[in-house]
């Protein structure tokens, strides 16, 4: 950004989330809601399997012998995956709402030698555009 704002002091730099698709950010929600359910079962000692009938799985027993270690794990593990759809990996750079770069089509980064250029592309495409006399 510091290159960048130097070498074009007119460019306004602005950074924003770029959203998921929506059944990743509903994923991520459900996730969230259920990773507090299920500690507060884990701490409460309720058996959820027993509302359904079933025999409790091994795990479950585990986790109520071992609330704090059980509830710490529900919450990072459940956390690692909300994050992980909440994630896109998006880096997408318009100029002037056109588009110059994408992360998602390019599947990478660009490098600075390359954002610079880039960008010097764009800016005398620009300078050259607005030099053409335009007609009514």
């Amino acid at each position: 950004m510091r290159v960048i704002s130097q070498r074009y002091p007119d460019i306004r730099i602005e950074g924003e989330n770029y959203l998921p698709q929506p059944i990743y950010r509903h994923i991520a929600s459900f996730l969230s809601v259920f990773k507090l359910v299920l500690i507060g079962l884990i701490i409460v000692g309720k058996d959820p399997f027993a509302f359904f009938g079933m025999q409790a799985p091994s795990i479950w027993q585990w986790g109520q012998e071992n609330k704090v270690y059980a509830c710490m794990m529900v919450f990072f593990l459940s956390n690692m995956i909300e994050n992980q759809c909440m994630s896109t990996g998006a880096f997408e750079i318009t100029l002037n709402d056109v588009p110059v770069w994408s992360k998602l089509e390019s599947g990478h980064l660009p490098s600075m030698q390359q954002l610079v250029q880039i960008l010097d592309n764009e800016m005398k495409l620009n300078v050259h555009m607005d030099s053409i006399p335009h007609h009514s």
